[in-house]
């Protein structure tokens, strides 16, 4: 009774419809979990993250759990995650990813999970990185090491969406550094993200990785746009 007293006062809402969640619902409700735009990408062996790599860095795999749409009900998870402090959206997403992950063949090789870092001016302003959890659910499903102290951030730059590609690529390749090398050299290395569009960070992080480093490389984010 008292739970649900709280639940008419401060309703539990479902971070992808906005709508009130169920007693036994929990961040994402049933409807949503079943009307988001998967790709299963990793199921289909789709080679989609790859294309948008090409010639640019070379991945083993790349997947993304979602499709990305203006308006929708990815927008709604991703926003709530990066910028109302719902930090769970990613213990949720990364659960539901690595959960399908574990039992493919190809990321089963998987020895190290890294997140694509945020500035320390961010990082205190949030509170978190919005793919640490994402990153560590998924190292949790593919009995993989999770290390935030390979790739950092050097400057703190403003958000990419608006800008066209040339400019996310002059900006990407001077956002990060490297270090502890060492500590991933011939691993099999899995980057997480939120959301990769023209893939100019990624390729940034991969570059820096792979340089004077014996290392596999693949990809999984929450969407792809």
């Amino acid at each position: 009774m008292f739970k649900s007293l709280i639940n008419l006062f401060f309703p539990n809402i479902c971070h992808a419809c906005l709508n009130a969640l169920e007693d036994n619902q929990d961040t994402i409700c049933t409807s949503c979990r079943h009307r988001l735009p998967v790709t299963n990408f990793h199921f289909n062996n789709d080679n989609t993250i790859g294309k948008v790599l090409y010639g640019r860095a070379k991945i083993e795999q790349g997947t993304a759990l979602f499709r990305f749409e203006k308006q929708g009900p990815v927008q709604q998870l991703i926003h709530g995650l990066k910028y109302r402090g719902y930090e769970k959206i990613g213990f949720v997403l990364g659960n539901w990813l690595g959960g399908e992950l574990k039992g493919i063949d190809s990321y089963k090789t998987i020895d190290v999970v890294i997140p694509v870092p945020i500035h320390k001016k961010k990082l205190r302003s949030r509170g978190y990185n919005q793919v640490s959890k994402f990153g560590q659910q998924i190292a949790k499903h593919l009995n993989a090491i999770y290390k935030e102290d390979v790739l950092l951030k050097i400057t703190n730059s403003k958000s990419q969406v608006t800008k066209k590609r040339w400019a996310r690529w002059q900006d990407s390749a001077s956002l990060f550094t490297v270090t502890n090398l060492k500590s991933v050299a011939d691993k099999h290395i899995l980057l997480v993200d939120d959301i990769i569009t023209t893939g100019a960070t990624m390729e940034a992080c991969i570059k820096l990785l792979t340089q004077n480093n014996n290392v596999k490389i693949s990809i999984a984010c929450m969407a792809i746009a």
